[in-house]
């Protein structure tokens, strides 16, 4: 691993276009014709991230990235699965990124779903959308404090504490889940950020790292 590749380096480098992106300074870089024929026969991202699908969680435009620069996996309320799993699996073996940033944010609606399926009045969500708020109930679940079988009142619930637990969880998940992640991280190739992103702000502040950044 080059010193220009490093975990470190590259989570530096997506802090400082978040910054200019915060500060209303973005550069737009590698966005253009030549940027575009450059990277059509390759790529090499620097980094991949998995994200929420909610349309204000635009990965380029915050980072303040350009074509090729990440390698974007997104679902409703980032949630691991097996596709996401083979994915990031594949960006760390075969384009051999050194940084996986996981991105919750604040107002996700798949966590407020979550929330409100554990109402006792709760009406039953169609199968696969409940497929994917059952994994962000048991983050839920903590924050409630309230055994499985007992309701929750939705108003009574920290719904930016059940997101970041949710947060916790996925990553947690992905390194339990895969070995070829979890053995890269132990090995120093690789590091995982977990990041909560303000809406209001466009703000990305870490909140678990695993490995060295």
């Amino acid at each position: 691993m080059s010193p220009a590749s490093t975990p470190s380096k590259v989570w530096n480098e997506l802090r400082r276009g978040n910054e200019r992106f915060v500060n209303g300074e973005p550069s737009h870089p590698r966005q253009d014709v030549d940027r575009r024929a450059e990277i059509a026969f390759t790529q090499a991202p620097v980094a991949a991230l998995f994200g929420c699908s909610d349309s204000r969680l635009a990965a380029e435009i915050i980072f303040d990235k350009g074509l090729g620069d990440l390698f974007v996996v997104r679902n409703a309320g980032q949630v691991i699965s097996d596709s996401v799993l083979g994915s990031l699996e594949y960006a760390v073996e075969i384009l051999h990124v050194h940084l996986i940033l996981v991105l919750g944010h604040d107002r996700c609606g798949a966590v407020r779903a979550a929330i409100e399926s554990q109402a006792e009045d709760a009406i039953p969500l169609p199968p696969h959308i409940n497929s994917i708020i059952q994994k962000i109930v048991p983050a839920v679940r903590r924050v409630s404090g309230l055994a499985a079988d007992v309701p929750i009142d939705p108003d009574t619930i920290d719904e930016p504490a059940v997101g970041r637990e949710h947060l916790r969880d996925t990553v947690a998940e992905l390194l339990e889940r895969s070995e070829m992640i979890s053995a890269a991280v132990a090995e120093g190739t690789l590091a995982i950020v977990g990041a909560n992103y303000s809406l209001l702000e466009g703000r990305a502040d870490p909140d678990i790292v695993v490995g060295i950044v």
